[in-house]
Protein backbone atom coordinates (compact mmCIF):
# COMPACT_ATOMS: atom_id res chain seq x y z
CA UNK A 1 0.00 0.00 0.00
CA UNK A 2 3.11 2.39 0.11
CA UNK A 3 3.28 2.54 -3.43
CA UNK A 4 -0.58 2.62 -3.90
CA UNK A 5 -1.01 7.00 -2.74
CA UNK A 6 2.07 8.24 -4.09
CA UNK A 7 1.00 6.38 -7.21
CA UNK A 8 -2.45 7.79 -6.88
CA UNK A 9 -1.58 11.39 -6.12
CA UNK A 10 1.46 11.36 -8.86
CA UNK A 11 -1.41 10.36 -11.52
CA UNK A 12 -3.19 13.10 -10.00
CA UNK A 13 -0.52 15.74 -10.90
CA UNK A 14 0.56 14.25 -13.91
CA UNK A 15 -3.11 14.16 -15.11
CA UNK A 16 -3.44 18.17 -14.22
CA UNK A 17 -0.37 19.17 -15.58
CA UNK A 18 -1.35 17.32 -18.98
CA UNK A 19 -4.80 18.93 -18.93
CA UNK A 20 -2.70 22.42 -17.92
CA UNK A 21 -0.64 21.56 -21.22
CA UNK A 22 -3.01 20.23 -23.98
CA UNK A 23 -6.08 20.52 -23.01
CA UNK A 24 -8.91 17.94 -22.27
CA UNK A 25 -6.81 15.29 -24.95
CA UNK A 26 -4.65 15.19 -21.86
CA UNK A 27 -7.17 13.77 -19.29
CA UNK A 28 -7.81 10.42 -20.74
CA UNK A 29 -4.61 9.14 -21.25
CA UNK A 30 -3.43 10.24 -17.77
CA UNK A 31 -5.80 8.77 -16.09
CA UNK A 32 -5.22 5.66 -17.49
CA UNK A 33 -1.66 5.29 -18.25
CA UNK A 34 -0.97 7.03 -14.71
CA UNK A 35 -3.03 4.02 -12.84
CA UNK A 36 -1.36 1.62 -15.13
CA UNK A 37 2.19 2.73 -14.40
CA UNK A 38 0.82 2.96 -10.80
CA UNK A 39 -0.82 -0.96 -10.79
CA UNK A 40 2.56 -2.14 -12.39
CA UNK A 41 4.55 -0.52 -9.94
CA UNK A 42 3.17 -1.51 -6.83
CA UNK A 43 3.03 -5.23 -8.85
CA UNK A 44 6.60 -5.14 -9.17
CA UNK A 45 7.59 -3.84 -5.70
CA UNK A 46 5.71 -6.05 -4.34
CA UNK A 47 7.60 -8.90 -6.12
CA UNK A 48 10.50 -7.00 -5.06
CA UNK A 49 9.99 -7.15 -1.46
CA UNK A 50 9.17 -10.67 -1.78
CA UNK A 51 12.20 -11.65 -2.99
CA UNK A 52 14.51 -8.77 -0.70
CA UNK A 53 17.16 -11.49 1.68
CA UNK A 54 16.40 -14.13 -0.20
CA UNK A 55 19.75 -15.97 -3.10
CA UNK A 56 20.56 -13.31 -5.40
CA UNK A 57 18.81 -15.54 -8.30
CA UNK A 58 16.07 -14.91 -6.79
CA UNK A 59 16.14 -11.29 -6.15
CA UNK A 60 17.52 -11.10 -9.92
CA UNK A 61 14.21 -12.79 -10.92
CA UNK A 62 11.90 -10.55 -9.52
CA UNK A 63 13.66 -7.54 -10.51
CA UNK A 64 13.65 -9.16 -13.84
CA UNK A 65 9.29 -9.83 -13.56
CA UNK A 66 9.17 -5.95 -12.54
CA UNK A 67 11.48 -4.79 -15.85
CA UNK A 68 8.98 -7.24 -17.75
CA UNK A 69 5.92 -5.73 -16.03
CA UNK A 70 7.22 -2.49 -17.21
CA UNK A 71 7.98 -2.87 -20.72
CA UNK A 72 4.23 -4.54 -21.01
CA UNK A 73 3.37 -0.78 -20.30
CA UNK A 74 5.67 0.29 -23.21
CA UNK A 75 3.82 -2.27 -25.43
CA UNK A 76 0.51 -1.54 -24.13
CA UNK A 77 1.08 2.77 -24.63
CA UNK A 78 1.56 1.79 -28.62
CA UNK A 79 -1.05 -0.45 -28.74
CA UNK A 80 -3.20 2.26 -27.36
CA UNK A 81 -1.60 5.29 -29.38
CA UNK A 82 -2.25 2.88 -32.92
CA UNK A 83 -5.82 1.92 -31.77
CA UNK A 84 -6.94 4.91 -30.94
CA UNK A 85 -4.82 8.19 -31.86
CA UNK A 86 -7.66 10.73 -31.03
CA UNK A 87 -8.23 9.01 -27.07
CA UNK A 88 -4.57 8.47 -26.50
CA UNK A 89 -2.15 10.99 -28.71
CA UNK A 90 1.32 10.00 -28.15
CA UNK A 91 2.91 13.02 -26.22
CA UNK A 92 0.64 13.01 -23.24
CA UNK A 93 0.22 9.06 -23.43
CA UNK A 94 3.80 8.77 -23.05
CA UNK A 95 4.32 11.54 -20.64
CA UNK A 96 1.33 10.23 -18.32
CA UNK A 97 3.03 6.70 -18.26
CA UNK A 98 6.65 7.80 -17.78
CA UNK A 99 5.83 10.95 -15.56
CA UNK A 100 4.63 8.85 -12.87
CA UNK A 101 6.50 4.90 -13.37
CA UNK A 102 10.17 6.72 -13.15
CA UNK A 103 9.06 8.70 -9.85
CA UNK A 104 7.82 5.24 -8.53
CA UNK A 105 11.17 3.11 -9.53
CA UNK A 106 12.60 5.31 -7.34
CA UNK A 107 10.81 2.94 -4.21
CA UNK A 108 12.61 -0.14 -5.85
CA UNK A 109 16.50 1.58 -4.67
CA UNK A 110 14.79 2.29 -1.21
CA UNK A 111 13.00 -1.61 -1.00
CA UNK A 112 16.89 -2.99 -2.08
CA UNK A 113 18.46 -1.03 0.83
Amino acid sequence: MRLVAPGVVLTAVVTALLVWGFGSPGLVPGLVFGGLATVIQFVAGVALRRAVGKPFEQLLKAWGVGMGLRVLGMFLFLGAVLADRALFPPLPTALAYVGVLIPLMFSDIRTIR
